[in-house]
């Protein structure tokens, strides 16, 4: 798909509340109430009439009457090149549509999306809400049905699939950040990494029935999650083997009170990418994963002081 580069980009509330959210994006339409007797006068630019009925149906005001002209001259004016936007089932959905404007029994106007209603960028990355700049999400509150959006600039990067440098640099330093707390990791004595491991399970929540790796002789931790309310078997190992992965699982398999099986390692020479697929109750954390976790719980400090 080529790059856009529209002139402007306008946010469009499909229907009061949305109603027509759902038809508009399966069908390929744009659709505006605005319902009014001056469909022919918006097509042949007669605003000064369509002004007129806005300002009389305003009582007068005239502010509100110019908003509404502005917003219907935008739905029938913008060109095809032009991008409309909208927001639905959490994602940002975009399109152009053409020129042409159809009048509904309804008298509500639509106008055909040229291909289809995207909530992908040209790449075919998905568009969700929560990873796009709130200065452009706000528009869902607009109490009008067309609105001009800020960061236009930002929108044709993010629906071109164009990266931001400061986001870039800042993603490259997170893997930087990853990779050197995995040599950490590695590095620490067995005793510090269940120690780590029992810390990323309090960050995140969870709490422990006993005191780490002493009362079971076959278990590392008991962990309960009070927003899940499941209780997990944890293990945890610096280096490992598919055989130990395997038997831990079956030991796990003789307790009835716990609901899932954590098993951490941060090395093994062995495969175990089948064994989550086959047992959906066990979950393996490996470096990657471990190191992920430490640096979302905060504990890059704590291990660099430990390792010091």
């Amino acid at each position: 798909m080529n790059p856009i580069a529209p002139n402007k980009i306008r946010f469009i509330k499909l229907g009061e509340g949305g109603e027509w959210e759902q038809s508009c994006i399966k069908e390929g339409t744009i659709r505006l109430g605005y319902h009014s007797p001056h469909h022919q006068d918006s097509l042949a630019g007669n605003w000064d009439n369509v002004r007129k009925f806005w300002l009389e149906f305003r009582n007068g005001h005239e502010g509100a009457a110019t908003r509404d002209i502005n917003q219907i001259r935008d739905f029938y004016e913008l060109d095809e090149q032009d991008v409309w936007i909208t927001f639905y089932k959490k994602k940002l959905y975009w399109c152009r549509a053409a020129r042409e404007v159809v009048e509904l029994d309804d008298k509500s106007r639509i106008r055909n999306v040229i291909g289809n209603w995207l909530a992908t960028d040209i790449n075919g990355q998905p568009l969700r809400i929560e990873n796009i700049d709130g200065r452009v999400t706000k528009v869902q509150g607009f109490r009008g049905t067309i609105c001009s959006i800020e960061l236009q600039d930002y929108l044709i990067r993010k629906i071109n699939g164009i990266a931001i440098e400061e986001v870039e640099n800042a993603k490259s330093s997170l893997e930087k950040l990853k990779s050197d707390v995995e040599d950490l990791i590695k590095g620490l004595w067995w005793h510090d990494f269940e120690l780590l491991i029992d810390l990323v399970f309090s960050k995140a929540g969870w709490q422990r029935f006993s005191v780490l790796g002493k009362t079971e002789k076959d278990l590392d931790l008991d962990v309960y999650s009070p927003a899940t309310q499941k209780r997990v078997f944890v293990q945890i190992k610096s280096t490992t083997t598919r055989d130990e992965v395997e038997a831990c699982i079956s030991t796990f398999n003789e307790y009835e009170q716990f609901d899932e099986m954590y098993f951490v390692y941060h090395t093994c020479h062995s495969d175990l990418s089948d064994i989550e697929s086959h047992h959906p109750n066990i979950h393996l954390w490996g470096l990657k994963r471990i190191s992920a976790l430490v640096v979302n719980a905060g504990l890059v400090e704590w291990l660099i002081n430990k390792r010091t």
